[in-house]
Order: C-alpha cells, then sequence, then structure tokens
C-alpha cells in the first residue's frame, strides 16, 4: 500500500502552463510542462512559465515528465526548465519529441535524456509503471497516461475528445480506456476547458466546410493565420488546397519545417511539389500560411498588416482567414488587428468559435471518459476554475459521489494513504515565471508596475548637481519629462516643479552636509502631489542629484 501525493504546479484555474505531479512513496512522476500566453496586461512578458523549484528540490527522485503532445501548453516550458536541468527524464511520442527537438534546436539547447515512447507500451519503474494511451487531440501521437501504482491507476487525460472518423495517429483506443477501467482506476485527472459545452464537441470540430467557402468565393490571394502545431486543421486545409489548382507558400523557417516535416513523416498528406517559395507569395491565387509565434500571439500577420514584412504587402484583393481560435487575454489585440485589416479593404473571415470548437472534451466526452475508466476518485485540471466547477457537475451526473470529487487550486494537495482520500492542508509552493526575452525569472511584479506606470503616466527627471566643497546648488533642477505633458504647452508646471525641486535641495543642506535620502524621497512626495493636482497624473519620478 501507498502514499499517495497529486497536486499541480501549474494549469489549475488558469488556461495553459499544464503541470501535473503524482508522488508515489517519493518517486515524482511529472506530467506535462507547460506554458501560458501573456495577456496584454502583462507589458513586454512574452509568456509564463509554473515555477519548477519542486523540480529542482526533488530531481533525484524524479522519474520522468511525461508529455501528452506536442503543444505549448503542455510542453513548452521544457526549453527554460532544460536550460536549468539538462538532464531532466523526458518522455513523449514520436512526433510530440519531433517538436520539442525543434524547439531545443532553434534555441541551442541541450537535453540529454530524451526518450521517444510508443503508445500501449508499458514503461517500468520498479512498482510503479508508466502506460501511454492513444487519444484524439488536434496533433498526431496524442497521448494520455496510465501511472499504475500499488493502490489503483492514476489516469491523466491531458487534451483530448472523442471522435470516431479521427483514424492513424489520431485515433483513440478505447478498447484500452476500457480494460484500464475494469483493473480499477484510484483516480482520473480530466481537462476542463469546454467543460461547459452541452454535448459532444464531435463534430463541431470539423471546419473543412468554411475553408472551402473561403478558398471557392475568394479567388484572390487568400492568408490562413493557423497555429503552427495545429496539425488537424492544417490537414483540413490541405485537403481543400488539393480539390483546386491552388499552391501554398509557407511563411516562416519553423512553420516549414514542421509542415515539411510532418508530410515526410506520414503525418500529413499534401503533394510537396505544390508548396512554392516565397517569391511566388505574390502569384494570383496563391494561399499563403502564416502561424503565430509562441512568445508573441499574432506578431507575424500583425507585421503584415502594418505593411513591415519585407516579402508581402496587404492589398483590397486579399482575404485574410483567422483559421485558429484567439488566446485568452488577446482579444483585445485580436479586434485591434481585425480593424486594421478592414481598413486596408481586404476580406476578413473569422472562424466563428462557438459554431467551430477546438478539439477538447465537452460534456459527453468527459462523462464518456468517466463511464470508461469507472475512477474512484475525480480530479478536474486543465482549465479555469469555473470549467473545473462545470467539469464536476458532469461527474456528479455520472453518479460520481460529490466528496469523491476534488476541486483544488495550484499547490493544494490531494492525499490519498492505502487507497483513501485523506484530509491534509499541505500546499507545495507554486508561483509565475514570467519570461521577458531569453532568460527565466528575469521579470517579476515591481518591474511589471513600473512598465505599467510608465505606460500610463510617463516619467519625470529631475536633475541637479551640488559643488562638492561649497554644497551649493551650481546647475539646475532641471526637469526633463517622458510620456508625462507636453513641455512647450506647460511652462509653468515645470518652473514651479524646479522651485519645489530647489527648495527641498536647500532645505536639506545644512552644516556643509547634504541629506540625499530626504532630498530625493522629499522631491518624489511633493512633486508627485504637485503634478497629481495639476494633471490628474502620477508619473515616475527619478532624482539625479551629483556632487563634482
Amino acid at each position: 500500500m501507498s502514499k499517495i501525493k497529486i497536486f499541480s504546479l501549474g494549469g489549475l484555474n488558469e488556461n495553459g502552463k499544464n503541470m501535473y505531479i503524482v508522488n508515489v512513496d517519493e518517486n515524482v512522476f511529472v506530467f506535462d510542462a507547460g506554458l501560458k500566453f501573456a495577456d496584454d496586461k502583462l507589458l513586454g512578458v512574452d509568456y509564463i512559465i509554473p515555477n519548477y523549484d519542486y523540480l529542482k528540490d526533488n530531481f533525484d527522485n524524479i522519474k520522468g515528465v511525461f508529455i501528452t503532445h506536442g503543444h505549448d501548453e503542455v510542453m513548452g516550458a521544457l526549453p527554460d526548465i532544460l536550460k536549468d536541468l539538462p538532464n531532466l527524464p523526458i518522455y513523449g511520442t514520436d512526433f510530440t519529441i519531433k517538436m520539442l527537438n525543434l524547439e531545443l534546436e532553434s534555441e541551442g539547447i541541450k537535453a540529454n535524456n530524451i526518450h521517444v515512447i510508443k503508445p500501449h507500451k508499458k514503461i517500468n519503474f520498479g512498482s510503479n509503471s508508466i502506460f501511454p494511451i492513444s487519444l484524439s487531440h488536434e496533433i498526431p501521437d496524442t497521448v494520455g497516461y496510465v501511472l499504475n501504482t500499488p493502490d489503483g491507476a492514476i489516469f491523466y487525460t491531458g487534451n483530448f475528445l472523442f471522435d470516431p472518423t479521427m483514424v492513424g495517429n489520431y485515433k483513440t483506443d478505447i478498447g484500452k480506456l476500457a480494460y484500464i477501467g475494469k483493473q480499477g482506476v484510484l483516480c482520473l485527472l480530466s481537462e476542463s476547458i469546454y467543460a461547459s459545452n452541452k454535448g459532444f464537441t464531435s463534430p463541431n470540430h470539423r471546419a473543412y466546410k468554411v475553408i472551402r467557402e473561403s478558398i471557392n468565393r475568394n479567388h484572390g490571394r487568400i492568408l490562413f493565420n493557423i497555429f503552427q502545431t495545429q496539425i488537424y486543421r492544417i490537414q483540413e486545409l490541405f485537403n481543400e488546397i488539393s480539390k483546386t489548382d491552388r499552391n501554398i507558400v509557407i511563411m516562416g523557417k519553423q512553420l516549414e519545417t514542421i509542415i515539411t516535416s510532418a508530410i515526410n513523416e506520414g503525418y500529413v498528406k499534401f503533394d510537396k511539389n505544390r508548396l512554392m517559395g516565397i517569391h511566388h507569395v505574390n502569384d494570383k491565387g496563391i494561399i499563403v500560411l502564416i502561424s503565430d509565434d509562441r512568445e508573441k500571439p499574432f506578431s507575424n500577420i500583425d507585421r503584415i498588416v502594418r505593411g513591415y514584412d519585407k516579402f508581402i504587402k496587404l492589398n483590397d484583393e486579399d482575404t485574410v482567414v483567422f483559421a485558429s481560435p484567439v488566446y485568452d487575454g488577446m482579444e483585445r489585440s485580436a479586434t485591434r488587428l481585425y480593424d486594421e485589416i478592414a481598413k486596408k479593404g481586404s476580406n476578413l473571415i473569422i472562424l466563428p468559435t462557438k459554431q467551430y470548437l477546438g478539439l477538447h472534451a465537452s460534456s459527453e466526452d468527459l462523462m464518456m471518459m468517466i463511464n470508461l475508466l469507472n475512477p474512484k476518485y475525480y480530479f478536474p485540471v486543465i482549465g479555469e476554475y469555473r470549467r473545473q466547477v462545470d467539469n464536476a457537475k458532469s461527474a456528479l451526473k455520472t453518479g460520481m459521489s460529490e466528496e469523491n470529487i476534488l476541486l483544488k487550486l495550484n499547490g493544494q494537495v490531494a492525499l490519498f494513504v492505502d487507497g483513501n482520500l485523506t484530509d491534509t492542508d499541505e500546499k507545495v509552493k507554486v508561483d509565475d515565471i514570467l519570461i521577458d526575452g531569453k532568460t527565466a525569472g528575469d521579470i517579476g511584479d515591481l518591474v511589471l508596475k513600473d512598465r505599467e506606470l510608465l505606460s500610463e503616466n510617463g516619467i519625470v527627471i529631475v536633475s541637479a548637481t551640488i559643488d562638492k566643497d561649497t554644497k551649493s546648488v551650481i546647475a539646475g533642477p532641471e526637469i526633463l519629462t517622458r510620456g508625462f505633458i507636453f513641455v512647450k504647452d506647460n511652462i509653468d508646471l515645470i518652473k514651479e516643479s524646479e522651485k519645489i525641486s530647489l527648495d527641498i535641495i536647500n532645505e536639506n543642506i545644512k552644516n556643509n552636509y547634504v541629506d540625499f535620502n530626504k532630498i530625493k524621497s522629499g522631491i518624489r512626495d511633493k512633486l508627485g502631489k504637485y503634478f497629481y493636482n495639476e494633471t490628474e497624473c502620477k508619473p515616475m519620478i527619478l532624482i539625479v542629484i551629483q556632487e563634482v
């Protein structure tokens, strides 16, 4: 019998940044290691990953990080983590590892312990074992993971849906799921993103009709903006293009590498001879494929719309199709971009998110998974808290008892002793690591507050020079502003600011001694109040006092 702890370092009460920990008698199994896209409020931040101090502190006990599929939300944190922990054992299916290696190679990161696994092939770890099961999602080789323990199986679904038309590398092995259910499942961890949607997700995830209409009704150049790893949607697009005589230009080396590799490996079916070089980007009727960067969503299409791309200029004969959903928190940026496209006179087509769903489990998918696995305990994961609650309601409909449904936040531990849930107040340290540029953890709340202050109210610099011997002011105070006021229209305000600053400096020069701390705090306090009374703005105030 075992002592099992289940908790999350990220992914609960949020979209993205998924990282779930199962600790079985101090043997640590990590499921997914994702990032979260930064919204408009996180000024300058590229993306967010979970704080992984737990992995550092328990490194010797980690049996592996098991990645369900090749999307950034579940594996995007690995490049940053592997810079710090290059020997961390990583497990994933063939296509998933190919996507990871592309990212690692592009950033020059070496990982020393990566393992390619196959679905339905057990991996033993002493008295525990991992068994990957094929599931359907929008990228090939997606799996969920069964962790077999002495007290029963723990199954983590990752992202999934049920669709009998998805075959080959997209097929769900329902038989294996049912078999695991018959063996006894202690706890099922299942995604919550679409838990509020009624019915099954299928067939509402199929977008071939709107793609077909976009191609057939618009005879000029068509630009498709799409996630670079949304392989199922790319295949839908290729299927419809194959019925026409149109060719494709792929914008971006990484997107081209992913698609070419997927075609060569048989994950995507398309005639490579119809993939044209960048010099064909202005051909009449050409279809241009554009993807988002993981750090800066919409950056590539935005560059084209603004006219900064050196290869392609948007015109009123073009059609722009947004074939992927908008990230949460990026709605404002998306709306601004839609407006700019409309101003260009281009035709704009946005995939309706209510009509065309992503490939995630809706309520009926969730209940079907519960019925197949028949778990003793149910743990809603992956999604905002209200979606976790909706997921719990679906579990109740299947007959599960409320006390066996676990609603947790990041860091809160679910403890199982000898196969039974046990009360505990234990919490694991969790936090966000904000990635700005190439270094993890180089930005925090204080930096963000400064950026927000600068963006809203600007900056004022007060500079003055004091004679080192006489302690008298020989230059200044001079007031410099950026992003605060238009100086030529506010000469009186600037002069009064200089007078206030000079009075404070003189007040704090006594007995041939300059109290620099009081000067700085005094100027910051009095000038701040003066600026607010005059302008109702609170600029950042920097004071530079030097002796010569």
